[in-house]
């Protein structure tokens, strides 16, 4: 099933997996944010590495998560073409130079300043998939919902967010059983059909999806309602929470120290670009 879901809990044995959901949440922010503050070339370089060895060290395999990856592509292409079409010149403003390599049509030109700054927001890209994916796909949604009530969120929103985590992978097992049910009754889903007809066939998958994701939630709510859940309106018990260790704490001091790096060099540099025409 893993190569047919996109976005699912792995298990596996490694660093990455026992660290917890907490640590993990916050890693990410942390990450996030560091990436977010700065377009410096060199800083964004090292974070895509430190992004790449925690995808490494999480012995999750990439072909199990290639449609998340093939799917960033396709968005990084259209956006970068996007750029260029309606911002052929942006480079040029942001870095103050202009080497020009060759010239279009209209006033559609090739420069070293524009080239460079698609390169930057391209390497956005590759510093926070990785670690995106693995908040999804190495996190526990039930241990998840447990560390986020340690730190303080109320149980009631961080089970919402573990029965979100655990709804994906359902969604996605009915959408293939009702894809394949519908293929059996003679509905081409596959290459051989032209594309419109594909889409216009994969509508009728939507109407039992929906129904079927409505019938499992008044399940769900049925079955939380007769435990009791909410009547508590303060704690609960958690059969999955773990107290923080020490790589959690060595974890989130990274991020912290990577945020400040990032921040500091925006600071340093006055200016949120690295510029190597001057």
């Amino acid at each position: 099933m893993a190569n047919n879901t996109v976005l699912n809990y792995l298990p596996r044995e490694s660093v990455i997996h026992r660290l917890t959901g907490a640590t993990k949440l916050g890693f990410f922010l942390l990450f996030t944010f560091a990436s977010m503050v700065t377009y410096d070339t060199r800083v964004l370089l090292g974070l895509m590495l430190v992004s790449f060895a925690a995808f490494a060290a999480s012995k999750i395999r990439l072909r199990e998560v290639r449609f998340i990856f093939v799917f960033m592509l396709v968005f990084l292409l259209l956006n970068d073409t996007f750029i260029y079409l309606f911002a052929p010149e942006q480079g040029v403003e942001i870095y103050g130079t202009r080497h020009l390599v060759c010239n279009l049509f209209w006033h559609y030109t090739i420069t070293l300043e524009e080239l460079f700054y698609i390169f930057n927001v391209s390497l956005k890209y590759f510093v926070a998939l990785p670690v995106a994916t693995l908040f999804i796909s190495a996190t526990n949604p039930s241990e998840f919902a447990s560390s986020l009530n340690a730190i303080g969120v109320s149980y009631r929103v961080g089970y919402s967010v573990s029965l979100a985590l655990r709804y994906i992978p359902d969604i996605q097992r009915d959408y293939h059983a009702i894809s394949q049910a519908q293929q059996a009754r003679g509905i081409e889903l596959g290459r051989k059909e032209k594309l419109l007809a594909r889409l216009k066939n994969s509508v009728n998958i939507l109407l039992p999806l929906i129904l079927s994701s409505l019938a499992r939630i008044e399940v769900i709510a049925n079955a939380m309602e007769l435990r009791g859940f909410g009547k508590d309106p303060k704690k609960r018990t958690w059969y999955t929470r773990r107290p923080f260790a020490k790589n959690d704490y060595l974890a989130l001091a990274l991020g912290a120290v990577l945020l400040a790096i990032s921040a500091g060099g925006v600071i340093l540099n006055g200016s949120r670009f690295y510029n190597p025409f001057l």
